[in-house]
């Protein structure tokens, strides 16, 4: 499935019978001589009062808290295996998450935002003099800039990504450009993938929330990520405060067959 353009090998594992060591899960995301992905996505039995339990693996094999994109094509790949719904919830190490489905639409009842750090600074990049840090799920570090399309990604990502100051979790980092009062177009480099790709819904509902933050954009705020695609977060905002968060994106299926791990 993709989201976005990020895209996801799952696996319905409700039966508790799949167990993918780190260098299975690397093997299976590998574009070469693999399926090809971003990450992998099980489908689990809740344990703690959910509808069901996400676990999301980046590309490396590590296990991460959330994934807003991942998480859209989760809620889609329930409506596929076990039957249609209009909504869903389940459980990640970054809180139980709620998801109602419109179609290929699906909106996601976003954890709330920790940790936000204003105007922070790294003397190693004084290409960018001003950062923003939030956690939406994910630690997330969001960068100011003129155009998205001057940035060097991949150089610039991964330095700030490795910086101490995040240590030593690393952050995933998004290079973030104002479109009109409440549109914004971001880049996003993204830790385990250790790439640029072409969305990162975490990511989307990090910037979009600087954003409203920093420019006082009201809800809902457009971001345009690199694939191309257009996602919705809608946020109340007391102060620097953020309740009710959602991201309304995509999740497409591309195809379904089987491998041996």
């Amino acid at each position: 499935m993709n989201g976005a353009g990020n895209d996801f090998v799952l696996l319905d594992n409700r039966r508790g019978e799949i167990r993918l060591q780190r260098e299975q899960i690397a093997r299976i995301c590998d574009r070469h001589r693999g399926v090809g992905a971003d990450g992998i996505l099980l489908l689990e039995a809740a344990k703690n009062g959910a509808d069901f339990r996400m676990r999301y693996y980046n590309a490396d094999g590590g296990e991460a808290e959330m994934c807003g994109n991942g998480a859209r094509c989760f809620a889609r790949f329930v409506e596929k295996v076990v039957g249609p719904r209009e909504q869903v919830s389940f459980e990640t190490p970054a809180g139980v998450i709620g998801a109602k489905l419109h179609g290929e639409l699906v909106t996601l009842s976003m954890s709330d935002p920790q940790d936000l750090r204003m105007r922070i600074s790294i003397p190693e990049a004084p290409e960018f003099p001003v950062l923003y840090f939030i956690n939406s799920g994910v630690p997330h570090v969001v960068v100011p800039v003129e155009n998205v399309e001057d940035v060097d990604v991949l150089k610039h990502g991964a330095s700030i990504r490795r910086h101490s100051m995040f240590s030593p979790q690393g952050a995933n980092v998004n290079f973030m450009q104002k479109r009109g009062p409440n549109e914004i177009s971001i880049r996003t480099y993204e830790r385990g993938v250790e790439n640029e790709t072409l969305a990162c819904g975490t990511g989307v509902t990090a910037s979009a929330l600087i954003f409203g933050l920093t420019e006082e954009a009201a809800s809902p705020v457009t971001v345009v990520v690199r694939g191309g695609s257009s996602l919705q977060v809608g946020f109340e905002r007391t102060g620097s405060d953020f309740r009710k968060v959602t991201l309304t994106g995509p999740a497409e299926f591309v195809f379904e067959g089987s491998i041996e791990p």
